[in-house]
C-alpha cells in the first residue's frame, strides 16, 4: 500500500519537474530537438552511404549538404515570390492594401495630436527594449541556423555511443532489445518524413497549378505556403488559406474566384488524404485526431510555433516506441489512433 501511495504522489512531481525543464530549458532544447528529428530522418541515408564504404564524416556531411541545398532552393523560390509580391503592392488600385492604408491614414489624422504626443513621449524609453528584442530575435535565428546542423552532425557521427548510453540507462530486461526498438522507430519515422516531404512538394505543385488556372496573383507563392503550412495539421491549412482567399476577392471583385480558391484547396486536400498520402507514404504514425490537436495546441502554448512543429513528431515517436515497450503502453492507449 505504501508503494502504491508513493507512486501516486511521485508521478505528479515528475510531471511538474518535466514541465519546468521544458519551459526553462527551451533555448537549449528547441534546437537540440530539431537536430534530433533531422538526424532521425537522415540516418538511413548516412547508414546506406557508410555501407558503401564512405567514411562516416563524409557521409554525414553529404547528407547535411543535400538538406541545405533543398532548404535553400525552397527558401530562394519563396524569397523570389515574396519579392515580386511586395514590389506589386503599391500598384494594386482599390485593393485591400490601399483601403487599409486609407483607413490607417484617416485614423491617424483624426487622432494626430494624441498619438503623436504619446509616441514622442514614449519612444525614447522604448527604443532600447525594442531594439534589444529585435537584435535578440535575429541573433537567436542566426544561432539556431548554425547550431542545428552542428548538433545533427554530432548526433549522427556519435550515434552508436548514444545508443549504448541509452541501453545502459534502461531496465536490464529491456537492454538487449534497445537496438532493435530504435532501428524500427528510426526506419519507420525516416520513411514517414521523407514521404511527407514528397507529399508537400506534390501538394505545393497542385495548389500552384490550380491558383494559376484561376488567375490568382502570386499563385506559386501561395501554393507553396499553403503546402508548407500543412506541416501543422488542421490549423496550418486554415490560416494559410486566408490570404489567397482575401487577395482573390480584392483583385477580382467577385466571389467566384475566392470560391474557386477554396475549391482548389479542398480538392487538393481530398486528393492528399485519399490518394497522394496512401500512395506516397502509406501508414500514419498512429496518433488520433483528438490527440494530434491537443498536442499541437499544447506545443503552441509551450514553445510557440516551434512547439507546434516539434511536439507532434516527438509524441508520435513515443507512441511508435510504445508498441514494443510494455511500460509505455499507457502512452499508446491515450494517444494512439486505433480503435478498440
Amino acid at each position: 500500500m505504501e508503494r502504491t501511495n508513493g507512486s501516486l504522489w511521485t508521478w505528479p512531481v515528475h510531471a511538474v519537474a518535466l514541465l519546468l525543464l521544458l519551459v526553462w530549458g527551451a533555448p537549449v532544447l528547441i534546437p537540440l530537438l530539431y537536430a534530433l528529428l533531422l538526424a532521425l530522418v537522415l540516418h538511413p541515408m548516412v547508414a546506406g552511404l557508410e555501407r558503401r564504404g564512405w567514411p562516416r564524416s563524409v557521409a554525414v556531411g553529404t547528407a547535411l549538404l543535400l538538406v541545405l541545398v533543398l532548404v535553400g532552393a525552397v527558401l530562394g523560390l519563396l524569397a523570389w515570390q515574396v519579392g515580386l509580391f511586395l514590389d506589386q503592392l503599391p500598384a494594386a488600385e482599390g485593393s485591400l492594401w490601399e483601403r487599409l492604408d486609407r483607413w490607417v491614414h484617416d485614423l491617424m489624422e483624426r487622432h494626430r495630436e494624441a498619438w503623436w504626443y504619446s509616441l514622442t513621449t514614449a519612444l525614447p524609453g522604448r527604443v532600447p527594449s525594442v531594439l534589444g528584442s529585435l537584435l535578440n530575435g535575429l541573433f537567436g535565428m542566426a544561432f539556431n541556423a548554425f547550431i542545428i546542423p552542428v548538433y545533427t552532425a554530432l548526433l549522427l557521427y556519435n550515434r552508436r555511443h548514444f545508443v549504448a548510453a541509452l541501453a545502459a540507462s534502461v531496465p536490464t530486461d529491456l537492454t538487449p532489445r534497445i537496438p532493435a526498438i530504435l532501428a524500427k522507430a528510426v526506419t519507420t519515422y525516416a520513411r514517414f518524413i521523407s514521404g511527407m516531404v514528397r507529399v508537400y512538394l506534390i501538394v505545393g505543385v497542385l495548389n500552384s497549378a490550380g491558383f494559376l488556372l484561376l488567375g490568382v496573383p502570386y499563385a506559386i507563392l501561395f501554393g507553396l505556403l499553403t503546402a508548407i503550412m500543412t506541416m501543422i495539421p488542421y490549423v496550418g491549412i486554415l490560416f494559410s488559406s486566408l490570404l489567397p482567399i482575401a487577395l482573390a476577392y480584392t483583385t477580382s471583385g467577385s466571389w467566384w474566384m475566392p470560391v474557386g480558391v477554396i475549391g482548389v484547396l479542398g480538392a487538393v486536400q481530398y486528393l492528399e488524404a485519399n490518394l497522394i498520402f496512401p500512395k506516397v507514404v502509406g501508414e500514419r504514425l498512429g496518433l488520433s485526431t483528438l490527440a494530434s490537436l491537443v498536442v499541437i495546441f499544447a506545443g503552441g502554448a509551450l514553445w510557440g510555433v516551434a512547439g507546434m512543429i516539434l511536439l507532434l513528431p516527438l509524441v508520435s515517436l513515443g507512441v511508435l516506441v510504445a508498441e514494443d515497450v510494455p511500460a509505455l503502453l499507457p502512452l499508446r492507449r491515450w494517444f494512439g489512433g486505433t480503435g478498440g
